[in-house]
């Protein structure tokens, strides 16, 4: 397994891309984070020019992009401009629209009314996408599904089903359940108006860039009810927009259509609709939760769950005949409930005596520290099995900090399996030791130089522990003066 495909061939073809466009050779490459999907991103930079360089092999997917990229444009809608195409369609510039979205202002800034009004410009937008770019849309160029039908939406159901319905333990009955999620989706299959669907409709898709709303990340479009493009904006977890918003921001949405020359609609049939694609979309992503979350041990997706589940209690709170299902209609009170919301809540430590996680990362040719526990308690993982990102050029600079490292140690060796067994074993010591009472535990991680995959473990781990636990987590990274950040010069 090496590097130079994925990695460092990848950025030397976004490069060659860069400086074939603008005809200046690149100052810096930044990766940039990436969370659920295979696509790769990085800023590329020579002084005041930026783009942004995109790699991602499934050229079915990029060609969805280029086609609705094209189509939005032209209807003057706000996405990034693609400024270049690399001939095998793997790689392409973009229009960098900086590092602030939506989400980041409602989080940073809270639920103000300059806010509130960025929503608005964000559902209008929407509404173009759906009504006025929609009324052309080829959908035989969508590269996954072309319609979220009612196969479709079985899917969605199903996924929350299996990836976490049924990793709580909770009693159901089944056969009855999968008879009323199939009646359920064929009843949603058959909601009129079908329009261009967005798919990933949330805050975190909407950049602001100089004042203005931008769309990224729509390769997912497809024909679709229009309902739950809205229902992914204002239901979004993490976000928890205030009820009173909801109601404003669907009013403003349907009182945008008569601009855009909509014909007239049953506004009563619609509201209706967009009850029923808020419950689809609530557990679709708890079922992404579940999977990313409680299988894959992301840390963003686990802190994620609480606040989906408060949205669910919210939900089935003001919609008592929703969903028209008994069993299922019981299952979501069950996973919903006051119990399963506080086991994903943070875990408390003990109010006395609050445990302190101190974890660090090490250079074995140093040796292995001290625990600093009173009891001597403590792991010290060995990571040195794993591919050192060290041994390439492109990385040896760098450190476990760096997302260029994060990137090669996630994708390109066995890191993710290491980790989640790390996960599994840490926890069993930190639960035990939050109920008895123990005021510290030592973690140590280990590798040649302490520079590259010790880092990374330990500020993985750090991330984990702190999205699951009300505990204090240190880290040290012991070898960190001693790090090859540049070139050493022979004397």
């Amino acid at each position: 397994m090496t590097p130079s495909k994925s990695t460092v061939q990848v950025t030397a073809i976004l490069e060659k891309l860069f400086e074939e466009h603008f005809e200046k050779k690149p100052e810096t490459i930044e990766a940039l984070a990436v969370s659920g999907s295979d696509r790769r991103y990085y800023r590329i930079t020579c002084g005041k020019t930026i783009a942004i360089g995109t790699y991602n092999t499934n050229i079915a997917e990029n060609n969805t992009y280029f086609y609705f990229t094209e189509l939005l444009r032209k209807h003057q809608i706000n996405v990034p401009e693609i400024f270049k195409i690399n001939k095998d369609r793997r790689a392409y510039l973009q229009q960098d629209l900086g590092k602030t979205s939506l989400f980041d202002m409602v989080i940073k800034d809270g639920y103000t009314e300059p806010i509130r009004k960025l929503y608005h410009k964000a559902l209008t937008q929407l509404a173009k996408v759906q009504w006025i770019a929609g009324r052309e849309a080829d959908y035989k160029q969508c590269f996954a599904s072309k319609q979220f039908d009612e196969k479709a939406i079985m899917s969605d159901l199903l996924y929350f089903k299996y990836y976490f319905a049924d990793l709580q333990g909770v009693p159901y009955d089944r056969s009855l359940l999968i008879s009323e999620m199939e009646l359920l989706s064929k009843d949603l299959g058959r909601v009129q108006p079908q329009t261009l669907m967005y798919r990933d409709f949330q805050s975190r898709n909407i950049m602001v860039h100089e004042g203005k709303i931008f769309f990224i990340d729509f390769q997912g479009c497809m024909q679709g009810p229009p309902q739950y493009d809205i229902a992914s904006l204002l239901w979004q977890a993490r976000a928890q927009l205030p009820e009173p918003w909801k109601e404003d921001l669907l009013n403003g949405y349907i009182s945008s259509l008569a601009d855009l020359h909509v014909p007239r609609m049953d506004e009563i049939h619609f509201r209706r609709g967009y009850v029923q694609f808020v419950l689809v979309r609530l557990l679709q992503v708890l079922g992404s939760y579940g999977f990313r979350g409680l299988l894959q041990h992301k840390a963003h997706f686990i802190t994620s769950i609480g606040p989906a589940l408060k949205n669910l209690d919210s939900f089935l709170s003001n919609h008592p005949q929703a969903p028209a299902y008994p069993e299922l209609r019981s299952l979501l009170e069950k996973i919903s409930s006051r119990e399963m919301q506080d086991k994903y809540a943070t875990v408390a430590g003990n109010k006395e005596h609050k445990l302190e996680v101190q974890i660090c990362s090490f250079s074995y040719k140093a040796g292995i520290p001290k625990t600093a526990s009173p009891h001597g308690g403590g792991f010290v993982f060995d990571c040195r099995g794993i591919l050192n990102p060290g041994r390439y050029a492109a990385y040896k600079h760098l450190t476990g900090n760096d997302e260029m490292v994060r990137q090669f140690l996630e994708r390109e060796t066995k890191m993710p399996d290491f980790m989640n067994h790390v996960y599994a074993l840490v926890a069993i010591n930190v639960d035990d030791y939050i109920t008895r009472g123990f005021e510290q535990l030592s973690i140590s991680f280990g590798c040649t130089g302490g520079q590259h995959r010790s880092v990374y473990a330990a500020n993985q781990l750090a991330m984990h522990l702190k999205a699951r636990y009300d505990i204090e987590v240190t880290v040290t990274h012991l070898n960190e003066k001693k790090w090859v950040l540049k070139e050493e010069i022979a004397e």
